[in-house]
């Protein structure tokens, strides 16, 4: 049985809110831009090389993906349901990865990203969900259209 790893990503520090016209819009801070590359490096150090990736529509979390520096090879799909949607619809979008992923990146927002990884583990997350730049990484065996549980195996929060 295939083990599959599942990367949660909360997207780094954001500009003030209010200096935007929509949420939607938001860059990042430059703690923000700091953060998604200590991010990058961490992933990296921790040989955690992503298969694809699944990114909100949103500014901020474009910004944080082009800050990791994970280069053009990975797949990337930009969702407008991770930026709207609740974790049991983030929950069904991972369901649908293709099945030679092995390794799948998600960035996206609080709440739905830490109440994702709760779901997948219920209680395991530390400090109340994931801070900005804060990783989840999941670990399940099985098929993605399987994914109910999955142990939660590391949680970090990188630092640029």
């Amino acid at each position: 049985m295939t083990v599959r790893t599942l990367i949660l990503l909360r997207h780094a520090k954001a500009a003030n809110p209010d200096d935007y016209e929509t949420d939607i819009e938001r860059p990042l801070a430059p703690r923000g831009h700091r953060d998604a590359a200590a991010a990058g490096e961490w992933l990296r150090a921790s040989a955690l090389e992503p298969d694809a990736v699944l990114c909100s529509t949103a500014v901020r979390t474009r910004e944080t993906l082009a800050g990791l520096g994970l280069g053009n090879e990975v797949p990337v799909v930009y969702e407008h349901r991770i930026y709207v949607g609740p974790a049991a619809d983030t929950l069904d979008l991972l369901r649908q990865t293709d099945a030679t992923v092995e390794t799948l990146l998600l960035i996206g927002h609080n709440p739905t990203i830490s109440d994702l990884s709760d779901e997948l583990a219920p209680r395991a997350l530390q400090h109340g969900g994931l801070a900005t730049s804060g990783i989840a990484v999941h670990r399940f065996e099985g098929p993605w259209r399987d994914l109910n549980q999955a142990a939660l195996v590391d949680q970090q929060k990188p630092r640029g």
